[in-house]
């Protein structure tokens, strides 16, 4: 099935025919349809049965495909997911040894450095040395990037040119691997900006209507340069991070303001983002118990809770909301403490591991739970041996929806691919790959998956089809309520609109 035979992308569409709705407001039509769903001024004007009413403008034939809410991932680091593109995949490295062979073959880029990213080395056999990398990689300036971005594996050469001095391991964790990263990200902003404009393309043709971008960086300046070079592909929301916080203030920039100077208004102002400890895989997440094998290591807070509770008291008073990286129990439980201190809204960032007392305060404080549902999966034997001992529950989506809380789904590419679909589709069955489901009482319905994968979530503001909702809108070629988890991974969306322009169309 095709979407009609004349649309193209930048198309603005009048009428939308033959479409199931699979999405919030399907409840409240008196048949399951087909309907015809009339598109004016960027929002849903009307619903009607199917040619009860004469079609307007240009019209999407939805040959009996399935509509739904566009889809948000609601946490990208962009430049970084567009990079990827151009670095060597390490996700198959089963040991040390292994990535950096893989990496001693790798291509070397204009800049005369190899990059790879994706390995996660929690359950290698072996561990890194500068010893076995240079080995492999020689003079070449070479970096092996965590999947969780926490670590960056640096040869002798790279090492030298990012100014630090060998070690014998060559692996740096958080802070300074946060630093190596922005500097590999730091690249010349035309190149740049048409990796990303090639990953919103193919963001867009998964039902993707919006990202939040959570780059390191003064992300204001970079989207500015986007727009006016055409950008108009996703709505955006950027978040600014502590070092720049004083910058925003100072420019009086606020949560949901658009991008200054702009004649676009898809780009807005997110929250400030934090990074209070580390993460599961580099074992840096702040953790009430200790780590399996490491009776010393509860990981880190990178940010105390005083320091936390200044910064996000400072960013509510600007009008700021906030989106706190927490992903152990004690991360958490500090981060929802200074919710509650400071008054501040917004997010929690990954939630992977909560404290069964700290669940309900979710929804007590109407702080969204982002959480990165294809990392439970990705994490699944990580998680049953590293925090086996661990007695806060580990990836809690069931609880968490039990709760009330808002729930907001993302991928945290590149940890994972940017798919919404694969996020929807590990919050329903919770498996991957033909393995029995992991935690299967934490699994949700694809109903509250699919809310989750809009922008308001599963709050109040959940995306809706109904006359008055905005036309940011996804038709999927297969029923989303009845598909089966692999058919979920591998839906074909036929069609996408933003404020009822096409920006994807088979």
């Amino acid at each position: 099935m095709t979407a009609g035979t004349s649309q193209s992308p930048g198309e603005t569409v009048g009428t939308i025919r033959n479409a199931r709705i699979a999405g919030g407001g399907r409840e409240l039509l008196p048949t399951d349809g087909p309907f015809d769903v009339f598109l004016e001024g960027g929002l849903i004007a009307d619903i009607a049965p199917i040619g009860s009413l004469t079609p307007r403008g240009a019209v999407l034939d939805a040959q009996g495909a399935w509509l739904v809410p566009g889809l948000w991932d609601h946490h990208v680091h962009v430049v970084q997911w567009a990079l990827a593109a151009q670095r060597e995949d390490l996700g198959s490295a089963r040991s040390a040894a292994h990535a950096a062979r893989i990496m001693g073959a790798a291509p070397v880029l204009t800049d005369g450095r190899r990059i790879g990213t994706g390995f996660r080395d929690a359950l290698w056999p072996d561990s890194p040395s500068l010893s076995v990398l240079d080995e492999a990689t020689g003079d070449i300036p070479t970096y092996l990037i965590n999947a969780d971005v926490h670590s960056v594996w640096m040869n002798t050469a790279a090492l030298r040119r990012e100014g630090h001095e060998p070690d014998g391991i060559g692996l740096l964790r958080e802070t300074p691997a946060f630093e190596i990263s922005r500097r590999l990200n730091d690249v010349e902003p035309a190149m740049g900006d048409r990796l990303v404009a090639r990953m919103a393309a193919d963001a867009a043709s998964r039902g993707v209507v919006g990202i939040v971008d959570l780059d390191m960086a003064w992300n204001e300046g970079s989207w500015a340069r986007r727009l006016a070079g055409g950008f108009d592909a996703l709505r955006v929301e950027f978040g600014i991070y502590p070092e720049f916080l004083d910058r925003a203030i100072a420019e009086g920039l606020g949560t949901g303001d658009p991008v200054r100077g702009a004649a676009s208004d898809l780009v807005h102002v997110g929250s400030l983002k934090v990074i209070t400890d580390g993460s599961l895989g580099t074992r840096t997440a702040a953790c009430s118990r200790p780590y399996r094998g490491d009776p010393h290591n509860h990981g880190m807070l990178t940010v105390s809770p005083e320091m936390l509770l200044g910064l996000m008291t400072a960013a509510t008073g600007a009008g700021l909301s906030c989106a706190i990286h927490a992903i152990g129990d004690v991360a958490n439980s500090n981060a929802l403490d200074a919710f509650a201190v400071s008054g501040a809204t917004g997010t929690i960032e990954h939630a992977q591991l909560v404290a069964h007392a700290d669940i309900p305060r979710f929804a007590r404080l109407g702080v969204g739970a982002s959480v990165q549902p294809e990392h439970a999966i990705d994490d699944r034997d990580v998680t049953d041996s590293i925090w086996a001992e661990q007695t806060a529950v580990p990836y809690p989506l069931r609880l968490l929806a039990d709760s009330g809380a808002t729930m907001l789904f993302g991928s945290d590419a590149p940890v994972s691919p940017l798919d919404p679909w694969a996020a929807i589709a590990a919050a329903v069955s919770r498996t991957r790959d033909g393995r029995e489901p992991w935690h299967p009482d934490q699994g949700i319905d694809i109903a509250t998956a699919i809310a989750a994968s809009t922008h308001g979530g599963t709050g109040g503001s959940t995306a809706r089809i109904e006359p008055g909702g905005i036309a940011d809108l996804a038709l999927c070629e297969s029923d989303p309520l009845t598909a089966s988890e692999p058919e979920l991974r591998n839906m074909t969306v036929a069609a996408t609109t933003l404020g009822g322009r096409l920006t994807h169309v088979r």
